[in-house]
């Protein structure tokens, strides 16, 4: 237990804290709001979602608190084989995002205008949003504070498997889609987008967002 505890702490140990943490939390924040969106256009969202709005639907929990939820017991399986992936990151993924996008779904429902949108309404409002939660994203992974456990799970296989990457990536995200369609949610241009241009987006990024916080 003290080898976990010394990780998570060295973790926390890293150069430009300063700007580590806020852009953290900016990042996880803005990514809650555009989850909130996406479920708004009804374009589907990204994997992780899909599955957690179609659990939230089926069980009757909340989407923030089945969201952590899932997180927790996820988090269990990183800690038991690679603690050295979680951290401050880890913890605001798990908390935030799922009660930002709640948040803001319940304060987009007081909104009677934004449940008219037409189709060129919501298309206009697709590709900003999308952008917008794909450099949330993006700088969420650059900050290097830990990742979520979603994101953990497929790297902690890969490692001790040994197979690709990439791979084992993309048939999680296709279980978490397909358990999440058949529960009856949306499976859709922001899956088809997050899936694709999300890694190298966060490729592009880091060259840029990392030498911010050397």
């Amino acid at each position: 237990m003290k080898e976990k505890l010394y990780a998570f702490v060295a973790g926390m140990r890293r150069p430009r804290m300063e700007r580590r943490v806020p852009a953290l939390f900016v990042a996880v924040t803005l990514m809650g709001f555009g989850v909130a969106m996406f479920n708004l256009l009804g374009f589907g969202a990204d994997p992780c979602t899909v599955m957690n709005m179609g659990l939230s639907r089926t069980l009757g929990i909340p989407f923030g608190t089945l969201q952590l939820l899932v997180n927790c017991l996820l988090i269990l399986i990183v800690i038991r084989y690679d603690v050295g992936r979680i951290g401050l990151g880890t913890l605001a993924n798990m908390v935030l995002v799922g009660y930002v996008a709640q948040f803001c779904m319940a304060v987009i429902d007081r909104i009677p205008a934004l449940a008219c949108l037409t189709l060129t309404a919501r298309l206009i409002i697709f590709v900003p949003t999308l952008l917008l939660f794909l450099v949330a994203a993006s700088t969420y992974m650059c900050v290097d504070m830990g990742v979520a456990p979603y994101d953990a799970i497929p790297q902690i296989i890969s490692a001790r498997m040994h197979w690709p990457f990439r791979l084992v990536r993309m048939a999680w995200d296709f279980v978490m889609m397909l358990g999440g369609y058949l529960l009856g949610s949306v499976v859709g241009l922001v899956t088809i987008g997050i899936t694709l241009f999300l890694g190298p987006l966060v490729a592009w990024m880091a060259g840029y967002v990392r030498r911010f916080f050397d």
